[in-house]
């Protein structure tokens, strides 16, 4: 996620009262009071929690089939390894829905996926003689020469038609460390969250009751909205936008794969999922019902225009890097569904929480 050049704006406020005209009726505060530990405890046990663990899992997967296909580089294997990178990113796009806490703090977001890469610094990597270890690897100052994207290239090439037996020994060794130090980045920020860690999923569900980071409830939720906020502006803003306005696909978020749409999908999947709290199978009190208490009609709001961002990538029917060339209007139907529901997170969802949650 972390794109060199991006720093996501500070979201402006304007704070306002829901009317009483929107409420729900028939809910009193009690009921409105017990769901807000609620939401905070199901989405921390049923979305971040679960979604680092899924990441940990695929980073494994994703490291033994990249080290079959170091022992034997069969175009099998090769299509074994390309498919677990895809399933790993669908995980990792639809998490960074939350990115927040542990993620940034600890920097295990840029440690993983900055991008572009840098072609010049690594192909001069590969040809010198540098060490490739994984040590070599965790102490590499450019941080597009770590993580997804490196691979990313090895397993697929520049123009996409990777075959096994053109990947070198140096290549092999490269993604064979770099699948390793993805894994471990993906256990340390599954462990981050996990109790036998550094519980920082407790952290989240005692907002407001003991937390040593949230010493209020709406702190806590208030991290959630900007984590939906945040991540609708770097998908609308600058994923799609910085290359489409450059019309250069160089710049695109994953231009060997051909997944940089799915990415984008994915992100604003992974949005919606926050706010539903239906995640991998799981599902919790969101968002969605404790603004649906107090009101509705911002509830069918949000969530019209959550499934009108999400659909509207249907419409990008070639990978993004041809898409910002030949179905422009399409690309720029989708950027502005993304910008038009990023407005209301920001100009509604938000007020609503400062207003609503009050501890």
């Amino acid at each position: 996620m972390k794109k060199l050049s991006i720093l996501l704006a500070a979201c402006s406020l304007t704070l306002f009262a829901c009317s009483k005209d929107d409420n729900n009726g028939g809910n009193n505060n009690e009921d409105f009071n017990t769901m807000k530990t609620t939401v905070l405890v199901d989405f921390a046990t049923k979305t971040g929690l679960p979604g680092y663990s899924n990441l940990k899992d695929k980073a494994t997967t994703l490291n033994n089939a990249i080290t079959a296909l170091n022992s034997s580089a069969t175009d099998a294997n090769l299509t074994a390894a390309q498919a677990a990178w895809r399933d790993m990113r669908s995980t990792w796009e639809q998490c960074e829905g939350y990115l927040f806490g542990p993620v940034e703090d600890d920097n295990y977001d840029p440690n993983m996926d900055t991008w572009p890469v840098d072609y010049v610094q690594m192909d001069s990597l590969l040809a010198s003689s540098n060490a490739l270890q994984l040590t070599d690897i965790e102490n590499l100052s450019t941080l597009s020469l770590r993580g997804y994207h490196p691979i990313e290239y090895v397993l697929w090439g520049k123009d996409g038609k990777r075959t096994a037996a053109s990947i070198t020994a140096r290549q092999k060794q490269y993604i064979t460390s770099l699948s390793l130090d993805l894994k471990n980045i993906c256990t340390a920020l599954y462990t981050s969250w996990a109790p036998e860690g550094g519980n920082y999923a407790s952290k989240v569900q005692t907002a407001g009751s003991g937390s040593t980071v949230f010493a209020k409830k709406q702190e806590a939720y208030i991290a959630i909205v900007d984590g939906l906020i945040g991540i609708c502006d770097e998908v609308g803003s600058g994923k799609m936008k910085e290359p489409f306005d450059a019309q250069d696909p160089q710049i695109v978020e994953s231009p060997f794969s051909g997944n940089s749409a799915t990415d984008f999908k994915n992100n604003i999947t992974g949005a919606y999922n926050v706010y539903t709290c239906k995640f991998l199978g799981n599902e919790g009190t969101g968002l969605n019902k404790l603004v649906a208490m107090k009101n509705i009609s911002l509830d069918n709001e949000i969530q019209q225009k959550f499934q009108a961002a999400i659909t509207s990538f249907n419409s990008i029917t070639v990978p993004y890097e041809q898409a910002i060339l030949t179905q422009k209007v399409q690309c720029q139907n989708t950027m502005n569904a993304i910008n038009d529901l990023k407005a209301t997170l920001e100009e509604k969802l938000k007020p609503f929480i400062i207003t609503n949650i009050t501890d």
